[in-house]
């Protein structure tokens, strides 16, 4: 199969440092964190408009975390030029 019938590689020509994808990395496990946190709240709240608005916190969370999840997965992680040149 020729090179320009393949299909591109989704990571190729994108490329995040490996500082920001620490950063993401760490905003994702907090996410998942609070929203399993929030998640085990439901069962102390009372009112139906507050467990409505509640479920729907969790339901940002986890969707923020899976769209986050999603960017990382579908890009590189930039290897930082040497700090001394030889």
């Amino acid at each position: 199969m020729p090179v320009e019938d393949a299909a591109p590689d989704s990571r190729e020509g994108f490329g995040i440092s490996s500082r920001f994808r620490a950063l993401i990395e760490e905003r994702i496990v907090r996410l998942e964190k609070d929203a399993e946190s929030d998640e085990a709240q439901l069962a102390h709240l009372r009112h139906g408009d507050h467990i409505r608005r509640h479920m729907l916190l969790i339901a940002v969370q986890r969707a923020e975390a899976r769209r986050m999840r999603s960017f990382i997965e579908n890009s590189g992680t930039r290897i930082p030029p040497p700090l001394i040149t030889l």
